[in-house]
């Protein structure tokens, strides 16, 4: 009887790549960064993520045992990805297989080293082994889609009195050849770490990915960005958390800017936040009511105002037709949809009142008012006062 030949594994064809030390730049891969992969929530998920915009197509799925892989989870492809461009950039051979002690991953993405997070960081790797994603980016065939987990098979490493003496991990090739390819990988701030939310998290992501190809900043429709992010959190609920995001600017390096159009549209914009001197200490003793970030777009001796946004601009953006383009064309959609709605409006209400009176009281360069805030009927930007806000978004 013959033997049966096992094929052989995909560990035993690959180098063993050992991580580095030191304290690197970060780096994440752009089309992570750009499309909805990983869920928002601490929260156990099993629900898809499916995501359609052109050609692009996602689909995100998890088992019931160990849930969907969580934005917090990406840290650790941030330090994959971070570990094989410094040893690229340095001349060194690089590979999919990478080993490296628990400590050296939690203290590059900035956790503590408690058996907790060793715990924690264990259920990440079977989050992220387990969550499949089926998607058509990057693939030389229109509609051919691509599957793989986020990781292919990780091991704990023991030594011969058992204890643990390191991870090993093997990434998919359509994440590797991806951070092999300068044009797909951006250096972010190592302040990411300490973002506690996932939509603020998301939201970093997304800004530092569109951030670099806009010279008067970047602007996104809130329902757009509700579509993009895979929340599955109510539109309302969704503009609401990103409103309290734009009051408390907590993303590192830029300042993010709320904008309603004539029509109603509800709008995030940003630009690079500007450099405030000298480094000063995080909490600066400005009289305020609470403590003010250091580093913000105002003076840092000074309180801002409250419920406007420190902008001088007082016209819409234009278009992002760099990187911004499926956005654009669902804007401008919606733009003659408002824009024929509304002509039907005013041609029923002058039928049925029948009177002149109407017609004088409307006119143009008037403003108008919605959920607090006034708007001139020019096509320029309203400041927002975001504490008035509450209600509807």
């Amino acid at each position: 009887m013959t033997a049966r030949h096992r094929p052989p594994s995909e560990r035993g064809q690959l180098d063993l790549f050992r991580a580095l030390p030191g304290d690197f730049a970060p780096r994440d891969a752009q089309d992570l960064m750009a499309y909805p992969f990983f869920s928002l929530s601490k929260s156990h998920r099993v629900a898809p993520i499916d995501f359609c915009a052109g050609t692009v197509s996602i689909r995100v799925e998890a088992v019931p045992d160990h849930g969907m892989a969580t934005i917090w989870d990406a840290d650790i492809l941030i330090w994959a990805a971070s570990q094989i461009v410094e040893a690229r950039d340095a001349g060194l051979r690089t590979s999919r297989l990478l080993v490296a002690t628990p400590y050296e991953i939690l203290r590059f993405i900035g956790r503590g080293t408690s058996i907790r997070n060793y715990q924690r960081l264990k259920a990440a790797l079977d989050r992220l082994q387990s969550t499949t994603v089926a998607t058509t980016i990057r693939q030389p065939t229109e509609g051919r889609r691509h599957r793989f987990s986020w990781i292919n098979e990780w091991k704990e490493r023991t030594d011969r009195q058992g204890r643990s003496d390191g991870i090993e991990m093997i990434v998919p090739d359509w994440f590797y050849q991806a951070v092999l390819n300068d044009a797909l990988v951006l250096t972010i701030d190592r302040a990411y770490f300490d973002l506690t939310g996932g939509l603020e998290r998301w939201l970093y992501r997304i800004v530092r990915k569109h951030g670099g190809r806009q010279r008067r900043g970047w602007r996104f429709d809130f329902r757009h960005l509700h579509q993009k992010s895979g929340s599955l959190s109510p539109f309302k609920r969704f503009a609401f958390e990103l409103r309290d995001i734009i009051r408390r600017q907590p993303l590192p390096g830029y300042t993010l800017f709320a904008e309603i159009e004539v029509g109603g549209r509800m709008l995030l914009a940003f630009e690079p936040s500007a450099a405030c001197g000298q480094a000063v200490e995080t909490v600066v003793p400005s009289g305020t009511r609470s403590g003010v970030l250091s580093g913000t777009g105002l003076s840092c001796h000074q309180e801002p105002k409250q419920g406007l946004t420190p902008s001088p601009i007082e016209q819409n953006r234009a278009l992002n037709l760099d990187s911004n383009i499926e956005s654009n064309l669902e804007e401008r959609a919606r733009d003659v949809e408002n824009l024929i709605r509304g002509a039907a409006k005013s041609l029923s209400s002058t039928a049925k009142t029948g009177t002149v009176g109407s017609q004088r009281d409307h006119k143009p360069g008037t403003s108008f008012r919605k959920d607090g805030f006034t708007a001139a009927d020019t096509g320029k930007t309203s400041r927002l006062s975001l504490d008035d806000q509450a209600g509807e978004p």
